[in-house]
């Protein structure tokens, strides 16, 4: 059997696993071993395994990958997030349909923070989700705010998602980092916008029986101001650390995570028990994600070794397509994808194969992350799997609130990403401006 053949039959054996269950880390690196025992010999299959765990673990590049997992439980324990919404709606609350805007901005600067999608679900789902409704906010909008803005962590700087293709597609991750702040704003900027032409113009898509919010709470100056002190804190230690060149990706996040740390300890947040269950969360995530990672690794040198992805790059020039048609197919491949298994998943799975006929095709590496990021995004929202839907659903523990209303309520959030994602493919600009 010609190492093709087995190439492409791995990657149908492997999508089969997935399919029935397998953990997706186990299924590529079992298949990945049996294609290259085939193709070359069980000796180097057993020599490769090792160094993609070696090669893809001994950088200290991986560190950031549990840092800034460790940073987003620290400020989750502490309360940033909650404080995060409370002065938000104090500046958009009196806004008609402002609690729904408050709830997008809040998930902004929170993304700013933690780039972890889950936390911002989790978070804002128990947070916001009971303040909209006590304002006349309709149920299936209230969780559809919180679903639909939580993405943005995966967009804005700094996020997990775009380390994970940074590391993959051996990418500067500082240089992701800067190119997804005006996508992130655009998108943020377009929820925002639809929130509030859907108050005037639609009101009973947001509003129990087409009711204006009445006006939201205020708060006293130096209370605000005392939550917005950490915020601004850990916005200052980590974007701008990063954008002026002080810090690289990895040590921001060390003095991120620091500062998280210290910043959960003044507020009385920890005590040991508290930070033990905050370090055991750290090491599952973080142990999980880099598994995947190496497993990953050994897949792409695997299809690299078969030849799959020169043969698929042949064979889209022999039929005809050009650099958008195969953009335009990959989307919808990790657009399907996205219905069934998680994001970092899709990615691990997609990229091997894509970027090098991307490469090849002369996209530029920068901006096609972002376009990936963006796409993957929007399975977070969408049926059957919508991970941040059932986040938000979990989080509420609601039996009033059902999955069809979460899902129901995201729609017109994935037409809005849908929208920004075809504005960035038409203007690469916008992602790759500010790298340049």
């Amino acid at each position: 059997m010609d190492p093709l053949t087995v190439g492409i039959l791995g990657v149908v054996m492997m999508l089969a696993l997935i399919y029935l269950g397998m953990h997706i880390g186990i299924a590529l690196t079992l298949v990945s071993f049996v294609c290259v025992s085939l193709i070359r010999s069980p000796a180097i299959a057993n020599r490769m395994v090792a160094a993609a765990a070696n090669d893809t673990i001994r950088d200290d590049l991986f560190s950031v990958v549990p840092l800034f997992v460790l940073l987003g439980i620290l400020v989750t324990v502490s309360g940033v997030g909650r404080d995060t919404f409370d002065v938000a709606e104090r500046l958009m609350g009196r806004l008609r349909g402002g609690l729904g805007v408050a709830t997008v901005k809040a998930n902004a600067v929170f993304a700013a923070i933690t780039g972890v999608s889950v936390a911002s679900a989790t978070i804002f789902a128990r947070v916001a989700t009971p303040e909209m409704r006590r304002h006349g906010y309709s149920r299936r909008f209230s969780v559809g705010v919180v679903a639909g803005s939580s993405v943005l962590g995966m967009l804005i700087p700094p996020s997990l998602l775009l380390i994970v293709y940074g590391v993959v597609a051996e990418e500067s991750i500082g240089r992701l980092f800067i190119a997804g702040i005006l996508p992130g704003i655009l998108l943020a900027g377009m929820f925002s916008a639809m929130i509030v032409a859907l108050a005037y113009l639609r009101p009973h898509m947001i509003f129990e029986k087409g009711a204006p919010s009445p006006p939201a709470k205020t708060q006293e100056a130096g209370g605000t101001l005392g939550k917005v002190l950490p915020v601004a804190a850990l916005m200052i230690v980590i974007l701008g650390g990063i954008y002026s060149g002080f810090f690289n990706p990895t040590e921001a996040a060390a003095v991120g995570a620091a500062t998280g740390l210290v910043i959960a300890l003044l507020r009385r947040s920890l005590d040991p028990a508290k930070l033990w269950q905050v370090l055991v969360w750290t090491g599952h995530v973080a142990v999980s994600v880099l598994f995947l990672i190496m497993a990953a690794s050994l897949y792409s040198r695997m299809l690299a070794l078969a030849g799959v992805p020169a043969f698929i790059a042949g064979s889209l020039e022999a039929a005809g397509l050009g650099p958008y048609a195969f953009l335009i197919l990959f989307i919808l491949v990790v657009l399907l994808l996205g219905m069934i298994i998680d994001s970092v998943s899709i990615m691990l799975i997609v990229l091997p194969i894509v970027i090098p006929i991307a490469e090849a095709f002369g996209f530029d590496k920068i901006w096609f992350g972002i376009v990936t990021v963006i796409a993957v995004e929007i399975g977070l929202l969408t049926p059957p799997f919508g991970l941040s839907v059932y986040t938000v659903k979990a989080a509420l523990d609601d039996p009033d609130i059902t999955v069809w209303d979460a899902f129901a309520g995201t729609f017109p959030f994935v037409l809005c990403m849908l929208v920004c994602l075809a504005v960035v493919v038409a203007i690469p600009g916008i992602a790759t401006v500010l790298v340049r």
